[in-house]
C-alpha cells in the first residue's frame, strides 16, 4: 500500500488546489483506493466517502441500484457500463465533484460473467467522464488488487488533469 500513497498525494494536491471532492466505489480492490486517499494527511478536505460494493446486496443497499437497473443491455458487474454507473452513483449520492469506481475479478479465478482473473473496469465521473478496462493476465489476487488500485488512481489523476 505504501507505493499507492505517492499517487494518492498527487490526486490530493490536485483536488485541494481546485477545491474539489471525490467519492469512491470499489469492489475487487476491497478498499485499497480509499485507504490510499485517506492515508494522505488532510484527506478531509477532499475525500467525502467510499463504498466497497462487493455483492449484489451491497449494490442494492449502498449504491441504491436495484436489480431492474442491471437488466439494461450491457450493464453487468465487471463491465464498463457498470463501472460508469457506479462512478455516477457514488458521486451523486455523496455530492462529490468526482466519482471513481472499480469493478473486476482479482482472482485466483474469474467471475461468473466469463471475465478472467485480472480483469477490471475503472470509471471516472465528474467534470470529465472516462472509462477503461484493464487485463493483467495474472491470477495473483493480491497483485491484481494492487495493480487495479494503482491503475485507478493513475487514471483518476490523468482525468483530473485533462478536465476542461
Amino acid at each position: 500500500m505504501k507505493d499507492l500513497v505517492p499517487l494518492a498525494e498527487k490526486v490530493a494536491l490536485h483536488l485541494i488546489a481546485q477545491k474539489q471532492t471525490i467519492a469512491v466505489a470499489e469492489s475487487s480492490t476491497g478498499g485499497l483506493i480509499a485507504a490510499a486517499l485517506l492515508a494522505v494527511p488532510g484527506a478531509s478536505a477532499y475525500f467525502l466517502g467510499s463504498a466497497v460494493v462487493y455483492t449484489r446486496q451491497a449494490r442494492r443497499v449502498l449504491m441504491d441500484i436495484p436489480d431492474a437497473d442491471m437488466k439494461v443491455e450491457g450493464v453487468r458487474s465487471s463491465s464498463e457500463p457498470y463501472a460508469e454507473l457506479l462512478a455516477r452513483q457514488i458521486r451523486g449520492r455523496l455530492g462529490a465533484d468526482w466519482g471513481l469506481s472499480e469493478t473486476g475479478a482479482a482472482g485466483p479465478g474469474g467471475n461468473r460473467y466469463g471475465d478472467a482473473a485480472g480483469h477490471t473496469c475503472i470509471a471516472v465521473a465528474g467534470p470529465a467522464n472516462a472509462v477503461m478496462t484493464l487485463e493483467t493476465a495474472s491470477a495473483d489476487r493480491l497483485d491484481n488488487m494492487h495493480v487495479f488500485a494503482s491503475t485507478a488512481l493513475t487514471f483518476l489523476l490523468h482525468n483530473l488533469s485533462q478536465r476542461p
